[in-house]
């Protein structure tokens, strides 16, 4: 499919959906508009929102810290879930020892690790980067893991063949194997590592776009909560392109 076909029909669905939406809020086609406005606001008005923070400059705050938290537990989780699943791909016999306390860890509700945090980091940045770390770090872990134990055994049976050494075979096999699972668990890791910053903003803080969207619930203000939800998924987006980006140059090999 061509590139141009295919971000008109992404643009059309998001236009479908938004003209849908702003009939539901203003039309009596779904409903009583005044209700549906009062549940689910006016697009319009969101976009409005949106542009009157960045406008008069109170979102920056907010967005810079939430974007700190998001950032910092991205790139915490993701290097350790990669030395990780790596290392545990490598030694079978640490990877059989630990592996019910792994699942165990994996299976525990992270919200609930939220107040401990709190309690051990304060109510400060840190708090929510632990929390957001801890919902990166499996997603990649387990398919770093997964990308190494799935390595070709003809390949690295033919390399070790050819004399490659441990430190080779990482390099030049084990590592091209991993990319593609990492780079999958990474895309996921996003939206993950904001979901960790947001609830912490939610049970605890003083700024941040959690924050400003739990004040806005309190005084049933729709249109700031979707206001500041349209500007999550806006910078999820964002990094997401920035990952794919750094998937193309370092998988460049694979061809399209």
């Amino acid at each position: 499919m061509k590139r141009m076909r295919l971000l008109s029909l992404q643009v059309l669905v998001a236009v479908v959906i938004l003209v849908l939406w702003h009939l539901a809020a203003t039309t009596s086609l779904f409903g009583n508009p005044k209700i549906m406005a009062f549940f689910f606001a006016d697009p319009l008005k969101v976009v409005l929102r949106v542009v009157q923070w960045f406008a008069d400059g109170s979102i920056w705050y907010h967005l810079w810290i939430t974007l700190s938290e998001s950032i910092l537990a991205f790139v915490l989780g993701s290097i350790g879930g990669i030395v990780f699943g790596f290392w545990f791909a490598r030694q079978p016999l640490l990877a059989a020892v630990f592996d019910p306390y792994v699942k165990a860890a994996n299976a525990l509700p992270r919200v609930v690790l939220a107040p401990i945090f709190a309690l051990w980091f304060g109510l400060g940045i840190w708090s929510k980067v632990a929390l957001g770390v801890t919902l990166v770090f499996f997603i990649v872990f387990f398919n770093v893991y997964q990308g190494v134990k799935e390595v070709s055994q003809p390949i690295l049976s033919n390399a070790r063949m050819l004399g490659m050494n441990e430190r080779q075979l990482l390099r030049h096999v084990y590592m091209p194997s991993a990319l593609s699972w990492m780079f999958s668990s990474l895309h996921t890791s996003v939206g993950f590592a904001v979901v960790g910053a947001v609830v912490g903003e939610y049970l605890g803080s003083a700024a941040g776009l959690g924050y400003l969207i739990q004040q806005a619930e309190g005084v049933f203000d729709v249109t700031s909560v979707f206001a500041g939800m349209f500007v999550l998924m806006a910078f999820v987006l964002i990094v997401d392109w920035l990952v794919t980006l750094i998937e193309k140059r370092l998988l460049a090999w694979r061809g399209q």
